[in-house]
């Protein structure tokens, strides 16, 4: 897997028109309409996972401190539909971490994970710290990893 770390303005109109058709295949068509767009994109960091022939395969964005909660966050963790269950998720999440880890040195990182996937993210190093809540019609909670 190639990864590439990247703040908005570098993913190029050909990176982002590839970053939002995938997310649009899982997060609007496999789960329900809603406005991926937030507004949150251009101030956040972008990772990328491209396989040798530069296929987009995986994704997730890195929210700066302040912006959504007090904490970096992570969101928008996807992987493509036809790699499910190869173990590209959990890559994803240790290669995020590890971004994160070195762009905020010592802080912690927040979730908000749908509830399905908690023991995935417990299993990365995140505690609950919230009830569950519907977001975007999908059972939610938030998730704290503290710095190590």
């Amino acid at each position: 897997m190639i990864w590439s770390w990247t703040r908005f303005e570098d993913l190029g109109v050909h990176g982002l028109y590839e970053v939002l058709a995938l997310r649009c295949r899982v997060f609007i068509l496999e789960q329900g309409a809603y406005l991926d767009p937030d507004g949150v994109d251009p101030t956040c960091w972008h990772l990328c996972g491209r396989d040798e022939h530069g296929t987009l395969m995986a994704y997730l964005r890195a929210v700066d401190p302040g912006v959504k909660y007090a904490e970096a966050s992570i969101g928008r963790v996807i992987t493509a539909p036809e790699h499910r269950g190869t173990g590209l998720g959990r890559s994803l999440m240790h290669e995020g971490l590890a971004r994160c880890g070195s762009t905020w040195p010592g802080q912690a990182v927040r979730i908000s994970a749908q509830s399905r996937l908690r023991r995935f993210y417990e299993s990365l190093g995140f505690d609950a710290v919230s009830d569950d809540y519907l977001e975007d019609n999908i059972p939610h909670l938030q998730m704290l990893r503290r710095p190590t």
